[in-house]
């Protein structure tokens, strides 16, 4: 591989495919009682949803730092990679792509090229495999980078928080909004739209938020082929594989797998909160 491909802590690309492909991570930052935490390095998923469902306090977040982005890629130019492509989280999402591009200056040796995926998650976990699997071809950075911008409109995410508590503690929905939901069991539907985090709709119980994902997610691929799929989930897996299994069935994916939402995401989203993630085409 000519070309390193480098991503950000958002991404939930699986362990074995990060290592597969040889996929460098920016950590994003979770701050919380005055400790400054690298995402999937001094915290993981799990014991940060069990926290994070009893604690009194509120972390908040950060993007990944310049020093880290600049730290990765004088590794990759020390290992004889100058070519880098960096795949990063929504910039109307994040600070992210800032950091890396205030990281590239500063490493004037590499030859980095910087794509916003416009999206999250698996979603943009994706884009950076489509890209990985082109340079493991000995594409070029040009052309690594191009298919990355070409599957920017081929994968989506919709998610469903559990309970809309953590939005609204964040400022995301109103008080008499919050209140009006728990009290006829809605569940909102959210979706990553040009780059942003929009509500959807609402439906009563799990169940059928569940199908209505499926529903939603088959409309936005239509006749696109093949099928890749993603569940998410913050310490909910049972609900995230019962998603995945159904959305299996209706959809007919040639691959498909769980993930866990990184606490740098979950800080908004809350425990509980699961979705569903394609690529098509």
């Amino acid at each position: 591989m000519n070309v390193a491909i480098v991503t950000d802590s958002t991404s939930t690309i699986p362990k074995e495919l990060i290592e597969k492909y040889d996929i460098r991570v920016g950590p994003q930052i979770v701050i919380w009682d005055e400790q400054t935490l690298l995402d999937g390095i001094d915290i993981h998923a799990g014991p940060f949803y069990e926290r994070l469902a009893t604690s009194a306090t509120m972390p908040t977040t950060s993007q990944c730092s310049i020093p880290y982005f600049q730290k990765i890629f004088e590794e990759l130019v020390a290992e004889g990679k100058k070519d880098i492509l960096c795949v990063l989280i929504s910039s109307k999402l994040s600070g992210t792509i800032g950091s890396a591009q205030q990281a590239k200056e500063l490493v004037p040796e590499a030859n980095v090229e910087i794509v916003d995926s416009m999206t999250v998650a698996m979603a943009l976990g994706y884009q950076v495999l489509e890209a990985a699997k082109m340079a493991e071809s000995g594409a070029s950075l040009a052309e690594c980078k191009q298919t990355a911008e070409a599957n920017l409109d081929k994968s989506g995410v919709f998610i469903t928080p559990e309970t809309l508590e953590f939005l609204h503690r964040g400022g995301r929905i109103g008080g008499g909004a919050k209140f009006l939901a728990t009290a006829l069991n809605i569940k909102p539907v959210l979706e990553v739209q040009d780059g942003r985090l929009e509500a959807v709709e609402r439906v009563r119980t799990r169940k059928k938020v569940m199908r209505r994902i499926i529903e939603l997610a088959a409309e936005r691929i239509g006749s696109n082929q093949p099928i890749r799929l993603s569940a998410l989930h913050a310490n909910s897996p049972e609900d995230a594989k019962m998603l995945l299994d159904e959305a299996s069935e209706v959809l007919n994916p040639v691959e498909s797998f769980l993930s866990e939402v990184s606490p740098a995401i979950g800080v908004h989203t809350g425990p509980g909160t699961i979705g569903l993630c394609w690529y098509a085409g």
